[in-house]
């Protein structure tokens, strides 16, 4: 098997995978903000870090997964004021959402989830120690980090010189240099704080990563405290390179030996973000594609490119994964054997070539017309019924198994992924109508039976009478 490699936002170059530890791979990744629903850009970031999930995971690696939820932040503060609800009431209810919407994505469980508010203990120690070893000094809103003490500062994005990146950073005239970043924010009596003993208040953003892959992932023996940390692009600077100063300064450690980053998710060609008015909210998109149908369509990009959302583009890659469904339907019902190994090989090879998703959907592409070609070639019987490749569709069955295990598509069921959009009313309806006309084709009452599938017709219900029973699908 190939050896994974992949692109180090660092290093600006493409390095092999070594983990600190054989066979044990840590990762973290940032997670949302919890103030309102997951937008399309959580969505790729979801879904490029699964697929390094399941990569990896598949190449035989022991992977920790820790994605985190900021659930104390100015956005959030400012949400309790605008509905009069608490902040556990706010934070709980886009937690689920967002976790209802990975399940749609078909997100593997991340293996720990910490939430900055159970994390607070970790942060102020961090700040505290910050302070006793002049590393962070204190204004009248907050306690800062002094860059001046990283010598190693600006070696994450290489932007930390970049007047433009450096307006990024919070803006104090009283800051001892611009590019120096909150630890601590102090805030009065009337707003939602907590105590420390450097001042009452709420941790800064950046200290919270830190602080929760220390206590988390961390093993100050190593030299890096996780493996392969990720995030959107737009973490790098200066998100990223805040975290690192921290960890370097407080724990004598490095943060990450890998950094990954995803591109933007790009609306008619502008950078996706609440100021531009463009972000479309996953649960919407639900509503109109199935998750996987969305899924699908965000791999067609590499996760290092901007992805151009445009509706054609996704109903194409829906068509295109319909094939395989289509191809799943009709060896419906059997069981499986092993993967053919040279199916498994290429996939794995541009796989662990960076991700190469493109390559890995191309081959997909090409797996399904030399099956449906090899299926359509099988002679008939006397009958004129095609004879039956059990060994074929075994394999074939197989090979889409182990598409969901890699990429996290293939995994419905043949007949229930034409079925999306349908209500579970609706479904019932149907199924009664189905068994009604079984009945009527038991009694050679062919009239009514002819009716009932006339009227599913006219509802755009196409049945296909097969040897495991009655099958339907949405046209």
């Amino acid at each position: 098997m190939d050896k994974f490699s992949l692109y180090d936002s660092v290093k600006k170059q493409k390095v092999p995978f070594e983990p600190q530890v054989p066979n044990e791979v840590k990762i973290y990744v940032c997670g949302p903000t919890v103030y309102d629903n997951a937008h399309l850009g959580h969505a790729r970031s979801a879904i490029v870090f699964d697929l390094l999930h399941r990569v990896l995971k598949a190449d035989g690696y022991n992977v920790t997964m820790v994605k985190n939820y900021t659930d104390v932040d100015d956005k959030i503060i400012k949400k309790m004021g605008e509905n009069g609800k608490s902040l556990e009431e706010i934070t709980a209810f886009y937690i689920q959402s967002y976790s209802n919407d990975m399940k749609a994505l078909n997100i593997l469980p991340n293996t720990i989830e910490p939430k900055a508010t159970e994390n607070l203990d970790v942060m102020k120690e961090l700040v505290q120690k910050l302070l006793d070893s002049r590393k962070a000094y204190k204004l009248d809103d907050g306690i800062y980090f002094d860059t001046s003490k990283d010598k190693n500062y600006g070696t994450i994005s290489h932007r930390a010189s970049d007047e433009n990146s450096i307006a990024r950073v919070e803006g104090n005239n009283d800051k001892k240099d611009q590019k120096d970043f909150a630890l601590w924010k102090f805030f009065g009596d009337d707003s939602l704080t907590f105590q420390a003993d450097f001042g009452q208040g709420r941790p800064g953003w950046h200290c919270e990563c830190s602080a929760m892959i220390d206590k988390h992932l961390a093993n100050h023996e190593l030299e890096y405290a996780v493996d392969i940390h990720g995030g959107g692009a737009d973490l790098l600077f200066p998100h990223h390179e805040n975290e690192a100063a921290q960890t370097r300064q407080t724990y004598g450690q490095e943060i990450a030996k890998y950094w990954m980053h995803n591109g933007f998710v790009n609306i008619d060609g502008e950078k996706m973000s609440k100021s531009l008015g463009n972000s479309f909210f996953l649960k919407d998109s639900l509503k109109s594609y199935d998750g996987e149908v969305i899924r699908f369509y965000m791999l067609t990009t590499h996760y290092r490119a901007d992805f151009g959302f445009a509706e054609d583009d996704l109903i194409s890659s829906k068509k295109r994964l319909d094939k395989l469904y289509r191809l799943k339907k009709r060896l419906y019902g059997g069981g499986t054997s092993a993967v053919n190994k040279q199916f498994k090989s290429d996939i794995f090879e541009v796989l662990n070539d960076d991700l190469n998703t493109s390559k890995a959907l191309a081959a997909i592409d090409e797996f399904v017309a030399r099956t449906n070609e090899a299926l359509d070639k099988e002679p008939c019987n006397s009958a004129g019924t095609r004879t039956k490749n059990k060994a074929l569709k075994k394999e074939v069955l197989a090979n889409i198994e182990f598409l969901n295990d890699i990429l996290g598509i293939g995994y419905q069921d043949a007949y229930s992924y034409f079925q999306f959009g349908i209500s579970e009313d609706e479904k019932q309806t149907i199924e009664d109508l189905i068994s009604q006309r079984n009945d009527a084709k038991k009694e050679k009452n062919f009239e009514l039976s002819d009716k009932i599938r006339d009227k599913l017709t006219r509802e755009k219900i196409s049945l296909m009478d097969t040897v495991n029973g009655t099958m339907w699908e949405k046209l």
